[in-house]
């Protein structure tokens, strides 16, 4: 399978192609420049590999939680490739993504947790399982980090920036023995794309109506009032 992959969810950008079975990647710390950056990042990676789009078995997309506006511009391109060209395509979870390669090496369970700003994470956890597809563990929620569920059992890897910025917190609330924490993890398209290869190859591609963004939260920014409390949270 010919596969194109695409995470813009976080201030990372990415895209990933599977051809002949290998795979070739680009990934940059995009900030808010996606928009700048991916459409590039695409086009050398189908010049590199010497194909075009109606080339391709199918689409893999990071679908969030994240950043709202990086979320829609990666989902609204794939969409519309995958539209075009009429293939299947598939939306992987960007706290699944950043779960996968603790689970390649071995893991067996892997708490993610992304910085999701205004004093919140997005969190979720994943197990392994024998077809090679993560296990959601733990439902993927967005909550303040002194306020992340207790696990049950104890031993945990963790990733993500949400463990960067919040890890002693993290510590606290979840009662989780971290085997090892990434806290500069953010999610990568060759990772969406081996999940996402896992999911078209069963025949699990999505209709490009049900492929929507995960957001977990509506609200964008804090009020001001907002703002000053969490400030006055933090001192």
């Amino acid at each position: 399978m010919n596969i194109l992959a695409l995470d813009t969810a976080t201030e990372a950008c990415s895209a990933a192609l599977l051809v002949d079975g290998r795979i070739l990647a680009r990934y940059e710390v995009a900030g808010r420049s996606h928009t700048e950056r991916m459409i590039p990042m695409v086009q050398a990676l189908m010049a590199e590999a010497g194909l075009g789009y109606s080339q391709l078995d199918g689409y893999v997309c990071g679908i969030g939680p994240g950043s709202f506006a990086g979320v829609r511009i990666g989902l609204g391109f794939m969409k519309g490739l995958a539209l075009a060209a009429d293939r299947a395509a598939v939306g992987v979870s960007s706290l699944e993504t950043l779960a996968w390669p603790s689970l390649q090496r071995g893991a067996t369970q892997v708490l993610t947790a992304i910085d999701a700003r205004m004093g919140e994470v997005y969190l979720a956890g994943y197990g392994a399982t024998a077809s090679g597809e993560p296990a959601l563990l733990i439902p993927e929620q967005v909550c303040p980090p002194d306020r992340a569920p207790q696990m049950q059992s104890p031993q945990w890897h963790a990733a993500g920036t949400g463990w960067g910025s919040y890890e002693g917190i993290l510590r606290t609330a979840t009662g989780a023995q971290l085997l090892d924490v990434d806290g500069s993890a953010l999610p990568r398209a060759e990772h969406a794309l081996a999940i996402g290869q896992l999911r078209l190859a069963r025949g699990a591609g999505q209709s490009l109506d049900t492929l929507v963004p995960r957001y977990l939260r509506n609200k964008v920014a804090l009020t001001l009032q907002e703002q000053h409390a969490l400030r006055a949270n933090h001192t």
